[in-house]
């Protein structure tokens, strides 16, 4: 029984680091309360920017226009943010759990199914409010690329999505 819906396809930027013979199971962004910090980043700067140029510091032209290039920097690294999060993918496959991440850089972090020994999911007031999670994996003894993965949407349906796999129906 699949209790996350199948992706339509896994997208080109993740398709290829799957190899022929796994199968996609879930692909999907890490929730999008990963932006939060850098929105009341943007949000809070914009206000002091705002204040500032109201108050005798901002008298001359100079000192306004340093005030909102500044302010602008932050909303460039604000965009650069939401670039970056739209191409991060957690990739559930019937042989790994994946996470790609990165814009420029490419950083591919796995985990095959078969070294889990242990996994759980963690969920703080805002993950549950919110709805998103963390999962903490283990495997034998060993520190693994894959370990954390934070801000992980719908968390209790990927978690037994991910241990249906790992623990198949002997039946099947």
């Amino acid at each position: 029984m699949r209790l996350v819906a199948p992706p339509n396809r896994a997208p080109a930027s993740v398709n290829r680091y799957l190899l022929p013979y796994e199968q996609d199971v879930v692909t999907i962004r890490r929730h999008p309360a990963v932006l939060i910090g850098p929105v009341a980043a943007v949000l809070g700067a914009l206000i002091f920017a705002g204040i500032l140029s109201n108050t005798a510091i901002a008298a001359s032209a100079a000192a306004l226009a340093v005030i909102w290039w500044v302010w602008l920097l932050i909303l460039v690294w604000f965009v650069w943010r939401v670039a970056e999060w739209s191409v991060d993918y957690f990739v559930i496959t019937s042989q790994r759990l994946l996470l790609t991440q990165g814009l420029i850089t490419r950083q591919v972090n796995m985990m095959p199914l078969g070294k889990v020994t242990d996994m759980r999911f963690e969920r703080s007031l805002l993950g549950r409010f919110l709805g998103f999670g963390t999962f903490v994996m283990e495997s034998a003894g060993q520190d693994q690329a894959l370990s954390r993965i934070h801000f992980v949407p719908y968390p209790e349906q990927l978690y037994l999505e991910v241990v249906g796999l790992i623990f198949k129906d002997p039946n099947e």
